[in-house]
């Protein structure tokens, strides 16, 4: 009895002095990982999974900049707990080489944890690596780095003038050509999901058409809104926009060349997912004047250099979007990646077609193919 009642404490002492982002505390409580069952019939073919999952991958890159901070090593670390019950190893993370931040990381398939498992060969629909890009961390070693890219995406409404952006997209385009494009997927939250949407369309130019999984990402653009505040207010964003480099320097944004309809077309194949609250401020554009029916969004394609609208071999581009309807109100909760992977009993959540001026600019300036010089 005496004995009973000892482990029984000891127990309870473990699990108070639990970190409270550990998988098992923090994580999803029912998702079931990766086990021979899936050589039957593969959980990666269900898309609330496929979701789940890619949601805890990006905790997993959040976690490997908290473990740096916090001096946690391979052992203790938390972020592998985000990955490996999946059968996903760390390949490489992505560091900003200013200050050694971890801004993402890139996961691939384990084959040999797999085999541990009687898991001979990747389950149908398992992607073989997978971006997993990080938003903004309010913590002191990265904020300032975090809060500039911030910043550039509110000015600018890209960014391409990141120091991060041609790492993400050398990560993307790496694995790429390794696994193929097909087995392939990016992800992010936030900040990361600007990096995401932007890292996915510039491959997609070049005909190399990845997943994009893209949670609760910036839709507010002060540019924007302050042209409804008129002229003088406008005058006053233009001063400061223009302090805020963006591509290292103060000069303007550099034109993208012409593609032709060889981009056009290309880009038409290219169909990422985006997770949306409309409670959360920072995303909530999305869904503004929203229709809700069938579960994408169908946007027709410049396609010549006169910037004519049309369809791109009969088709139009399209952005499959699954809209987050009763989940938390409050901001915070709203703008959290958590709700990404929370139970269907939690929260519910619905697929819509938001066929919105914004998500239609968004996708058309994914799509369009632009005019030189302009």
């Amino acid at each position: 009895m005496a004995k009973a009642m000892s482990d029984q404490k000891a127990g309870e002492a473990a699990t108070a002095a639990s970190n409270p982002r550990e998988f098992h505390v923090y994580g999803p409580r029912n998702l079931p990982c990766t086990n021979w069952r899936d050589l039957i019939n593969s959980s990666w073919k269900n898309p609330s999974y496929r979701r789940m999952v890619i949601a805890c991958f990006i905790q997993g890159a959040y976690l490997l900049e908290l473990d740096r901070q916090e001096k946690r090593d391979e052992r203790t670390g938390l972020a592998p707990q985000w990955w490996r019950p999946f059968k996903y190893r760390l390949l490489q993370p992505l560091v900003d080489e200013r200050d050694g931040s971890i801004y993402g990381a890139v996961l691939e398939w384990d084959h040999q944890a797999a085999l541990s498992d009687y898991i001979p060969f990747r389950p149908t629909g398992a992607p073989a690596a997978v971006v997993a890009l990080r938003g903004t961390l309010l913590k002191a070693p990265t904020f300032r780095r975090d809060v500039v890219d911030d910043l550039r995406c509110l000015a600018w409404d890209s960014l391409k003038g990141s120091v991060r952006f041609p790492g993400a997209l050398a990560a993307l385009r790496d694995v790429a050509r390794r696994f193929g494009a097909g087995n392939v997927c990016v992800g992010g939250h936030s900040l990361g999901a600007g990096f995401a949407l932007q890292v996915g369309k510039a491959l997609a130019k070049e005909g190399v058409n990845v997943e994009c999984h893209v949670f609760n990402p910036p839709s507010v653009s002060l540019a924007k809104s302050l042209r409804v505040l008129g002229e003088t207010a406008g005058e006053l964003w233009g001063r400061a926009r223009a302090r805020i480099p963006f591509v290292g320097s103060h000069s303007q944004p550099a034109p993208d060349s012409s593609g032709g309809n060889s981009e056009s077309e290309a880009m038409a194949r290219w169909s990422p997912y985006l997770y949306i609250n409309a409670n959360d401020y920072i995303c909530c554009r999305y869904t503004s004047d929203a229709a809700t029916a069938g579960g994408t969004v169908m946007v027709a394609l410049p396609v010549n250099n006169r910037g004519g609208v049309g369809d791109v071999a009969g088709k139009a581009g399209v952005a499959r979007m699954l809209v987050f309807s009763t989940g938390p109100s409050n901001f915070l909760a709203a703008h959290g990646l958590e709700q990404w992977w929370a139970e269907a009993d939690d929260v519910e959540l619905e697929a819509a077609l938001n066929d919105t001026k914004l998500i239609g600019r968004q996708l058309r300036s994914l799509y369009a193919a632009q005019v030189a010089g302009r």
